[in-house]
């Protein structure tokens, strides 16, 4: 059974996500749910083990072998993409069963948990696809999923988002599409390894470099690279907490791992960032990310609206490592990856339970709550600290190794640049711990307690994390490490 699980960890919850939509009874679909994350995660490990000891596996779909037919490829950056995908999809599940009751109306709830089911198909099947336009069915299947669930909250501006998110995710996607559409008329091949290897002699024709521009620029769109980034604010901050939690912690990191795909694995390092300016197309649209969105957050009176922007900076910090061409900016991009889903799915899943709590997300509904939330509020100001990037904490490990990458290239311009851009995350979160703590609860202001005891375990196993592998590096760091050598050295 073991050589099928890259199959299997899409089809598994393929299935389970129909059968909760025909069901749509809300205890059946929490648990086939429940289980279907826990076999993911379980799998994820697995073939992480497989990997490490035999190299990468490839799975051949029916009887036709790649190239030819579809390829299924776990290799080592692909098994730490599952892990943190399927590790998220079962927390965030865990967590988010009061906040659903709260957030969707009973009768949509067996649709939530399918559409929840087929986003995490999508999403594995991206990661394990050795095929290009298979990415982009997944693709697809991930993006549909996520409007439906965006658009389930009750307030009427979640319609909205998600209608804006189909815009621009339809966008993306048909000019990635074009773009392998392109690179398949000079190569005859979809499958990416095949792709690698055929487009050595072509690398310089027109089309091809068209083709490149059409993925890249579509990709973009997908992980919301500023200025392509309008979709994510209101899709964060008007989705359901359940739903912001997990899409912030996995949908554009995996657009990002499909990025890096691209750029180190078929068009290849060289050719990439050395024979074209998109190294310092991508720096620029990085170091613009990282002070646009942490200046735009610092404004922002609504709590998870906040949290949106700064995700937009936070995945200007990882195209950064892409942008410094080096093993260790590729291994601060790498590992960013996996610190920054935990930390943001923290700081979503602390917010959804403030919002469960309290009626509100606004700051400044927020006064004085750090003594009635204090395990709530000490998670956020943990959480807050790693975005930081205080040492001790994952964010450090992050902006560290981006800063080796900088130091490589002599650019100290760019260690004091990701020494600014954090003292801007210092303002905005020290704004919400202030009103918090140093605030006096208003007069007549309803009492508050903690969420109930699961939400706060699921979320403390991620605040916990953030400090564990700000520590402890051995999985996160060695295993981002081993990728970013494999796909440069690879690729060079």
């Amino acid at each position: 059974m073991l050589e099928h699980l890259p199959v299997l960890i899409i089809i598994v919850p393929l299935i389970a996500g129909a059968l909760c939509a025909l069901a749509r009874r809300e205890d059946v679909c929490w648990w086939l749910t429940f289980a279907v994350t826990v076999f993911c995660f379980c799998s994820g490990v697995i073939l992480l083990n497989l990997v490490q000891d035999a190299g990468t596996l490839s799975y051949a779909m029916g009887a036709w072998a790649p190239p030819i037919g579809i390829e299924y490829r776990v290799d080592l950056l692909a098994a730490y993409l599952l892990i943190l995908v399927s590790v998220m999809a079962g927390i965030v599940h865990v967590y988010g069963r009061r906040t659903v009751v709260a957030e969707i109306d009973a009768d949509l709830r067996g649709w939530y948990y399918g559409m929840y089911l087929l986003c995490l198909c999508g999403l594995m099947g991206i990661v394990v696809t050795g095929d290009a336009f298979n990415a982009f069915v997944f693709m697809e299947v991930s993006s549909l999923s996520m409007y439906v669930l965006i658009a389930l909250g009750r307030d009427k501006r979640a319609l909205a988002a998600a209608f804006q998110y189909l815009i621009m995710g339809t966008i993306g996607a048909t000019m990635y599409v074009i773009g392998v559409g392109l690179l398949y008329t000079m190569t005859g091949t979809l499958n990416l390894v095949d792709l690698g290897d055929r487009l050595g002699p072509v690398l310089s024709a027109p089309t091809t470099i068209a083709g490149m521009a059409f993925i890249v620029v579509g990709l973009s769109i997908k992980l919301a690279l500023f200025p392509l980034h309008l979709w994510l604010p209101n899709a964060y901050t008007n989705a359901p907490s359940a739903v912001t939690a997990f899409l912030a912690a996995t949908a554009t990191k995996v657009s990002i791992y499909l990025l890096a795909r691209f750029l180190y694995s078929v068009f290849g390092f060289d050719f990439a960032f050395l024979a074209t300016p998109i190294s310092e197309v991508i720096l620029i649209m990085s170091i613009a990310a990282m002070f646009a969105g942490s200046f735009i957050a610092m404004f922002q009176n609504n709590l998870k609206r906040m949290l949106a922007y700064s995700s937009v900076a936070q995945i200007g910090y990882i195209t950064l490592g892409f942008a410094l061409a080096s093993i260790d900016g590729l291994t601060g991009s790498l590992v960013h990856i996996f610190n920054h889903g935990m930390m943001k799915g923290a700081l979503f899943m602390l917010v959804g339970g403030i919002a469960l709590q309290v009626g509100s997300v606004r700051i400044s509904d927020l006064a004085g709550i750090g003594r009635q939330m204090p395990v709530t509020m000490i998670g956020f100001v943990i959480a807050g600290a790693s975005m930081l990037g205080v040492p001790g904490t994952v964010g450090f490990v992050s902006k560290w190794y981006l800063a080796l990458g900088a130091f490589e290239h002599d650019a100290w311009w760019i260690v004091a640049l990701l020494v600014i851009s954090s003292l801007l995350v210092l303002i905005y979160m020290g704004r919400v711990v202030e009103v918090a703590f140093f605030r006096p609860r208003p007069e007549g202001a309803p009492t508050v307690t903690d969420p109930p005891v699961i939400m706060q375990l699921m979320t403390w196993l991620l605040v916990a994390g953030c400090i564990y592998f700000g520590i402890n590096t051995e999985f996160t760091l060695g295993t981002a490490r081993d990728a970013a050598q494999v796909l440069i050295g690879s690729a060079s």
